[in-house]
């Protein structure tokens, strides 16, 4: 397991679990319960509208959380933080839309909500650590706790916890971080946990799977406008910027243009001035190609670095690791360098960079540094 997740014997010390009604979060319940921990489960109930009935899971969520406590003997708390997260989370989300950018909610629900008011909440509860079903590895290093890699290349979510303190992942444990996920599904079917076999969650944290461009219309106006090729050709009509995302093929609706062939069209730049959507032809098109990307504020999760060096990055959950100098800039923020050209990189979401399986923090991605694009947006 990861970080001291083996108490001193018989001191019962207490660990609350987020238990979220799936199978990850319910195998570190019974993985820390077995260790000889005190254990108690935490649901969180952070998403409440009325008409959501259709894509939002809260209630099967919290009866198989409920079935799954009940089966390991463990007590379970609800509490709600819907309050925070659409302070926190949510208002930045659509902040960010009308923006015509692209976040990630979930890095900022893992830091505020998860990582956040949850673990303090647990610490309200006499728990000395917070523990989740996260795939991702915690280990001891000089300067403090080591966010790394979990075994599972697959499952891998230190991506999205990168933006935790260091304090914070001091207090969590990740007990999933050695396994893969076949088998902690194997586990929890000989353990007769009732959710070994439910399928895994997808969507927006805490809201779910839902058409994203009709639930992102509840929220922000449309504004149509043209969209046009690299040289300024008029395609058709969009909805408005803050609809679409760099690199986005479907529900563009302008195939079978006369003039062109039939390769697909990407959306390749925006232009807010003039509320233009840009897209060409081809899916390694130049224009959706950037070298190199400049940073918000670094978030370190080791010793901070001054000087250029070499490391992996990220910049979307599920890549593969992607060599590149990293330029440490005296305001805080990061030039990053790729070895090869990266598709479509999307101001708004995070690059993250690893030394090896070890994760050294990122940032949100303000700027691209590709002119020929931003000459075609201009």
């Amino acid at each position: 397991m990861s970080l001291a997740t083996e108490p001193v014997p018989g001191s019962g010390a207490r660990v609350i679990v987020g238990l979220s009604g799936g199978v990850d979060s319910a195998v570190a319940a019974l993985l820390l319960r077995d260790a000889g921990w005190d254990v108690q489960g935490l649901f969180l109930s952070n998403w409440t509208e009325e008409d959501d009935d259709a894509y939002c899971t809260t209630a099967e969520d919290f009866q198989d959380a409920r079935a799954v406590a009940a089966e390991l003997g463990i007590v379970l708390h609800r509490v709600s933080f819907a309050a925070e997260y659409r302070e926190r989370v949510f208002a930045h989300f659509l902040s960010e839309h009308r923006a015509g950018r692209t976040p990630n909610p979930d890095v900022l629900c893992n830091r505020e909500i998860k990582f956040g008011v949850a673990l303090a909440w647990a610490r309200r509860l006499g728990a000395t650590h917070f523990a989740t079903g996260h795939y991702a590895r915690l280990g001891p290093s000089p300067d403090g706790p080591a966010l790394c890699k979990a075994r599972d290349a697959g499952k891998d979510q230190s991506y999205f916890l990168h933006a935790v303190g260091t304090h914070e992942l001091a207090l969590t444990l990740m007990p999933l971080g050695e396994l893969h996920k076949s088998v902690v599904r194997e586990r929890a079917r000989r353990a007769g946990l009732p959710v070994f076999d439910k399928p895994d969650s997808t969507g927006i944290c805490f809201i779910g799977e839902r058409p994203f461009r009709e639930f992102l219309g509840r929220y922000l106006a449309r504004s149509p406008g043209p969209i046009e090729s690299a040289d300024g050709e008029r395609l058709g009509t969009h909805d408005g910027l803050a609809f679409y995302t760099l690199g986005q093929r479907a529900g563009l609706h302008i195939g079978g243009r006369s003039g062109h062939d039939q390769a697909p069209w990407y959306v390749a730049a925006k232009n807010a001035a003039r509320n233009v959507l840009v897209v060409v032809q081809g899916h390694d098109h130049p224009l959706l190609e950037s070298r190199s990307l400049t940073t918000g504020l670094w978030h370190w999760l080791a010793p901070p670095r001054r000087e250029p060096f070499r490391g992996a990055v990220k910049v979307r959950y599920r890549q593969d690791d992607q060599a590149a100098r990293l330029e440490p800039c005296a305001d805080g923020t990061m030039h990053i360098v790729f070895d090869t050209p990266q598709r479509a990189v999307t101001p708004g979401q995070y690059a993250v960079a690893y030394d090896g399986e070890r994760c050294l923090g990122g940032a949100v991605i303000e700027r691209l540094d590709r002119g020929a694009q931003l000459s075609a947006a201009a």
